[in-house]
């Protein structure tokens, strides 16, 4: 086996097993704060979408799996958004690639994305994932929170649900959360 096979072969194995060591997002969890940067500079917080089903999706721009994720999400904003569902696309670009607001803006008209995508520094994201420094992130991470505010599954990580990134199983769930009571709105 030559040099460069070997060095692969040893790179799969050990993404493969790294994938144990990944982080979670315990769940259910009461969901804490975050912050969403929108291109124009507004920035909203996850708080104010309390009432509603909101599934996060961290992603990279350049991620053909996110992408993929993200046409899923405005695929079941147009089908559950009006019983209460509200899907956020959260941008964080790997280092020494950072995402420009003109680029995440060509994203969201090019895939005609119908629902908020915004970004956030890695920083900011690794805290509200409770990620550390060493341990690996699959991207893109989806984050389920339920209409009080919990967060219900997650995806990625040690105990995380791939299943999220599956359309069936994702409308399943949300429809599921949809048709429990949520709090009181004022």
């Amino acid at each position: 086996m030559n040099k460069q096979k070997a060095k692969c072969t040893l790179l799969a194995l050990i993404l493969t097993s790294s994938t144990f060591a990944l982080p979670s997002v315990p769940a259910p969890r009461k969901s804490p704060e975050f912050t969403i940067n929108d291109p124009s500079g507004k920035t909203e917080l996850l708080s104010s979408l309390k009432g509603k089903v909101v599934v996060l999706e961290f992603l990279f721009v350049r991620s053909q799996h996110c992408l993929r994720v993200a046409q899923t999400l405005n695929k079941l904003d147009a089908e559950l958004g009006s019983r209460g569902f509200q899907p956020v696309g959260v941008v964080f670009d790997p280092p020494n690639s950072p995402s420009t607001g003109g680029e995440l803006a060509r994203m969201v008209d090019y895939f005609k994305l119908t629902y908020p995508v915004g970004y956030s520094a890695k920083s900011d994201v690794d805290s509200y994932l409770g990620r550390t420094g060493k341990e690996i992130l699959n991207i893109p991470q989806i984050v389920v929170i339920d209409r009080t505010g919990t967060i219900r599954a997650t995806s990625g990580g040690a105990g995380g649900d791939p299943r999220l990134e599956d359309e069936n199983s994702l409308r399943s769930l949300i429809d599921s959360l949809l048709k429990e009571s949520g709090p009181a709105r004022h």
